[in-house]
């Protein structure tokens, strides 16, 4: 695969797992799209037909909890990030994804199974040139005692996340990626999906958290992590931040080339700094990546290609 080129997947596969917050069954296929498409959901199952939402900030209805896409007539597609960040970190530029259920399924709380599906569909090169959102100055957002930034950044697209919680398991964190196919495979995309057991009854009584459970969930209670096979990562929580900031920032519908830097944040601040930095013309531009081209790093995969076959979805684990 080339980095001046457009990508989509070569064919379907299909992934099927339960909602984490509506509890209910469902099924996600990715699938090819076609030039310029960007990142389109097809919500199916519904009483009257299939309806769309393209993957852009303009559809984010709600970030309380999960990125959650809709349109005029109400929400159509919650948890919409992992997916995305599956898709944006692997290098793919277009594709559909169907989901025949109200939510994307957690599966074990990561982006692997997600990475592993890409995997089997396989990824190939359309004939137009690939383009990205160039970032030319820096964009501040400040929410409470959170604050993320957006700024200039000559090598690609970094994430900068720093976490800071009172559980003494996770206290500050802060991890930082360099995202390339391979950097986004080997040390996010594994890292799980966090939660407190005594926000666990305040969730499902509103309605939330009915499929979480320890097979999708990292569990901190107290000064105890209730997961008996552990962490994966020392850091996995600010790991598992970083994965959401990749999926949340695919929203912008175009690869970014810029650093992103969130503290204290989550998917509420994420999606507010995208949306002042579309908002604010002169903070960017659209250019075509021979204007982008950069030199390749030693620790780059580019494609998630090996030799003409498709790499296996993650290698052993790293701590």
């Amino acid at each position: 695969m080339k980095f001046s080129r457009q990508t989509t997947l070569r064919s379907h596969a299909t992934v099927t797992g339960v909602g984490v917050h509506s509890g209910l069954p469902v099924s996600l296929t990715l699938g090819p799209a076609p030039i310029d498409a960007g990142f389109i959901f097809v919500r199916t199952g519904l009483d009257d037909s299939d309806r769309e939402v393209p993957a852009t900030a303009e559809s984010v209805i709600a970030t309380d909890l999960a990125t959650v896409l809709g349109d005029r007539d109400g929400p159509l597609v919650s948890t919409a990030e992992h997916v995305l960040a599956a898709l944006r970190g692997m290098g793919v530029d277009n594709a559909i994804i169907e989901v025949d259920g109200p939510e994307v399924p957690i599966m074990d709380g990561s982006a692997a199974a997600f990475v592993a599906a890409i995997d089997q569909a396989g990824i190939v090169t359309q004939s137009a040139t690939r383009r990205f959102i160039q970032v030319l100055k820096p964009v501040q957002v400040a929410i409470g005692d959170s604050f993320g930034e957006l700024r200039p950044y000559a090598a690609g697209f970094r994430a900068e996340v720093e976490i800071d919680f009172a559980n003494p398991v996770i206290g500050r964190q802060s991890y930082s990626l360099d995202l390339s196919p391979e950097s986004f495979r080997r040390e996010v995309a594994r890292a799980r999906t966090f939660g407190f057991m005594n926000d666990f009854a305040r969730l499902c009584s509103a309605g939330f958290a009915l499929g979480a459970s320890f097979e999708n969930t990292v569990v901190f209670d107290g000064a105890r992590l209730h997961n008996a096979e552990g962490l994966r990562y020392s850091d996995e929580c600010a790991r598992h931040k970083v994965l959401d900031v990749v999926g949340d920032l695919a929203l912008a519908g175009l690869s970014l080339l810029g650093a992103y830097r969130s503290v204290r944040g989550g998917h509420k601040l994420n999606h507010a700094v995208l949306t002042a930095l579309l908002a604010d013309r002169s903070a960017w531009r659209v250019v075509e990546a021979e204007t982008a081209r950069r030199p390749r790093s030693h620790g780059e995969a580019g494609s998630g290609m090996v030799g003409g076959m498709i790499a296996p979805a993650y290698g052993p684990d790293v701590s």
